[in-house]
């Protein structure tokens, strides 16, 4: 029954840990950008929506909706001022310019969110769910499911939207999607406010059920074994590595922790990495790089 309870607990949090990933497969996907700030999105959306709900007075659905526009100006911004100046430049010039967001992202909600409380609370009953003998706290099988359906959304968007066909389109070749007439940089801008929507939504979930604060940006480092192990540019294999990394993480920290202390189950996240870049490196469901020649 214990292992149970771990297994559960360890796919409830892997469905949050998806869809916080979920903000990065999405830049990635489509462009190829690899945002190291990914936790300091989650981190910034969270704190808006704190922001509305405990400064503003608003409701949790208008708070998030706040957050949601915040950020997606946040999003075009970045798209429109910093990115589209930099197109065409190497892969390590991006990856420097989200680190570099991520910093300057961490020192001013220091202190644009001084002293903003960063509890949010999902309006569920305190009470847990008891499920043949496993209690289920409410706020994480909720957070788990607002997840769930969050990405079945951007899955259906992908696969079926004409925006979505038009993304899986710039992602495959951005020359010949420009030659086609699909406006490559409006495209781009948009993936960045969907992901800022995302980030948000994920922020909340998971200081609902995790707590709140810079902290949270921690989370962020949770990302990479995610899409490394399910694979950079794959939907499924994000939904699939978030729920290895989770189960991985709550069995750990159950039986291993016990033994070696506290803190083994983010190495042994970290340790299925490292195993995975040596036997598969583009992921479970990732897209190995081919050439013709």
């Amino acid at each position: 029954m214990f292992f149970l309870a771990l297994v559960v607990s360890g796919l409830l949090a892997g469905a949050v840990y998806a869809l916080i990933a979920l903000s990065f497969v999405v830049i990635y996907r489509s462009s190829r950008m690899i945002n190291f700030a990914a936790g300091e999105w989650v981190t910034v959306g969270s704190l808006m929506t704190a922001t509305g709900l405990h400064v503003l007075s608003l409701g949790l659905a208008a708070s998030i909706a706040l957050a949601c526009a915040g950020m997606i100006a946040l999003a075009w911004g970045f798209s429109e001022l910093v990115l589209r100046r930099l197109a065409g430049r190497s892969l390590i010039s991006m990856i420097m310019i989200t680190l570099g967001l991520g910093a300057l992202m961490r020192g001013s909600a220091a202190m644009v969110f001084k002293g903003v409380p960063g509890t949010i609370s999902l309006p569920v009953p305190e009470e847990p769910l008891l499920v043949l003998g496993l209690i289920v706290p409410l706020d994480k099988l909720t957070a788990a499911a607002i997840a769930a359906a969050c990405i079945a959304v951007v899955h259906w968007f992908h696969q079926s939207c004409r925006t979505g066909l038009a993304l899986r389109a710039i992602s495959g070749d951005q020359a010949l999607a420009a030659a086609m007439g699909i406006d490559v940089q409006r495209h781009f801008t948009f993936v960045w406010a969907m992901a800022a929507v995302i980030a948000v939504i994920a922020g909340v979930l998971w200081t609902s059920v995790a707590g709140g604060g810079f902290g949270s940006a921690l989370v962020g480092l949770k990302i990479f074994p995610i899409v490394i192990i399910g694979g950079l540019d794959s939907i499924r294999g994000t939904i699939a590595g978030a729920m290895i990394v989770g189960v991985l993480e709550s069995l750990t920290t159950g039986y291993v922790d016990t033994l070696l202390g506290g803190g083994f189950g983010t190495i042994a996240s970290s340790l299925v990495l490292i195993g995975m870049l040596f036997a598969r490196p583009y992921g479970l469901f990732g897209r190995a790089n081919t050439k013709r020649v």
